[in-house]
C-alpha cells in the first residue's frame, strides 16, 4: 500500500460544518439514569466523516502500530465475519462517499482506493494473505469508528474481535472473549443489578438484520483525550487534579460516543460501531438548551453513576461553573 503524510493532504476535502450544529448531544430531558435507550438508525450508515478525520486516522494508525497488544484483537473463527464487515463497510464507503473511496472488482480481485489518503490496496477477497492486515483492522485503518464484533452462539454474545484505539476506560485485551453481561461486570448496579444488563443483551439478541440500532454514551473527561485506555491512566487520570474553578470551561470536555449496532446478515453476529465526539464545557454552553439540561442533569445524578464515569472528584467544580453561566446568561 501507498504510504502518505496524512498531515500534507487537503483537509479541506471534507466540509466544514461547526461543532454545535453537528455535535450529537445525549440528552433529551433534564435527568439521566441507565436504560436501554437505543433508538432505530434513520440513516442505516455506521459511517459519519468528520473535519477530525484525518487527524484520528493518524493517531488510530499510531496506537495500532506502537499499542497493538491493546488496540487490536481477535479469535481464528473471526475472520469469516471480519470478511463480511470490510464488505459491508466499504460498500457504504463507495456508496455513500463515492468522492471519498472507490471499489473496483473483478470477481474476488478488489481494489480498494480511499482518495482522501491517496491511498490504493489490491487484494483478493476471501485472502488473509492479500492484506496487510486482518480484514476488521485493515477497514478499521480507514474509519474514524472504533469497530467491536460480538459473536452470537449458544445463546449469547461473545467478545470475537475489535479494533479499538479510543477506548472509553475498558480494555480490549481484557475484555476479548467474554460474554455480554462478564464484560458489562464493573458497571453500577443500576444496570446490571436491576435486570436491565439482561434485557439489554436479549434486545440484541433479537436484532434482526438490516434493521440497525443506535445509543448515544457519555462521560465526561479532562482534554479531548480519545485513547483513554486503562493501561494508559497513568498518563491521563492525573489531569482531573489540574482542574480548577478558572479552567473548568476550556479543560473539562463531554465525551459522547455515538454507538451503532447492525445484525451481520452471513455470520449473525453484531457490528458494534463507536464514533466518539468531544466538545469543551465553554463551547457547549454556547447553546443555552443543552447548558441547562447538562447542569439539571449533573446535580440529578446520582455519584455512584458519576463515581464509574470518571468525575466525581471533579463534579462539584462542574456543576459550579455551570451555575455561573447561567447565572450570566440570564442576566443579559
Amino acid at each position: 500500500m501507498t504510504k502518505v503524510n496524512l498531515r500534507s493532504i487537503n483537509k479541506e476535502l471534507i466540509p466544514h460544518q461547526s461543532l454545535i450544529e453537528r455535535f450529537p448531544f445525549p440528552f433529551k430531558g433534564n435527568s439521566y439514569r441507565y436504560s436501554n435507550n437505543a433508538a432505530p438508525l434513520q440513516s442505516g450508515n455506521l459511517l459519519d466523516i468528520t473535519p477530525e478525520y484525518f487527524e484520528e486516522i493518524e493517531l488510530k494508525r499510531h496506537l495500532l502500530e506502537t499499542a497493538k497488544e491493546r488496540t487490536y484483537q481477535s479469535f481464528p473463527h473471526s475472520i469469516e465475519a471480519q470478511w463480511e464487515i470490510l464488505e459491508m463497510i466499504m460498500h457504504e464507503m463507495v456508496s455513500v462517499h463515492p468522492n471519498y473511496f472507490s471499489l473496483s472488482k473483478n470477481e474476488n480481485s478488489w481494489t480498494f482506493r480511499n482518495h482522501l489518503l491517496g491511498e490504493e490496496q489490491s487484494f483478493t477477497f476471501g485472502d488473509v494473505s492479500t492484506l496487510p492486515y486482518e480484514p476488521l483492522d485493515f477497514i478499521g485503518r480507514h474509519v474514524q469508528e472504533d469497530l467491536v464484533y460480538l459473536g452470537q452462539r449458544d445463546g449469547d454474545l461473545y467478545l470475537d474481535a475489535g479494533q479499538l484505539a479510543f477506548p472509553a476506560n475498558w480494555s480490549l485485551a481484557f475484555d476479548l472473549g467474554m460474554e455480554f453481561l462478564a464484560i458489562h461486570s464493573p458497571v453500577p448496579k443500576a444496570f446490571t443489578g436491576s435486570g436491565l444488563a439482561e434485557k439489554v443483551r436479549g434486545f440484541i439478541l433479537r436484532m434482526e438484520a438490516g434493521k440497525p440500532w443506535t445509543r448515544f454514551n457519555w462521560t465526561i473527561t479532562v482534554e479531548p483525550i480519545l485513547d483513554t485506555a486503562p493501561e494508559t491512566f497513568d498518563e491521563w487520570g492525573p489531569k482531573k487534579e489540574k482542574v480548577t474553578a478558572e479552567n473548568t470551561g476550556q479543560l473539562v470536555y463531554l465525551r459522547v460516543e455515538d454507538q451503532r449496532l447492525f445484525r451481520l446478515p452471513r455470520s449473525n453476529g453484531i457490528l458494534f460501531g463507536i464514533h466518539t465526539h468531544f466538545i469543551s464545557l465553554e463551547e457547549l454552553c454556547e447553546n443555552h438548551q443543552w447548558m441547562n439540561q447538562f447542569y439539571n442533569v449533573l446535580t440529578d445524578l446520582p455519584d455512584d453513576l458519576a463515581e464509574y464515569k470518571g468525575f466525581i472528584s471533579f463534579k462539584d467544580r462542574i456543576i459550579k461553573y455551570l451555575e455561573k453561566k447561567i447565572e450570566n446568561s440570564s442576566s443579559i
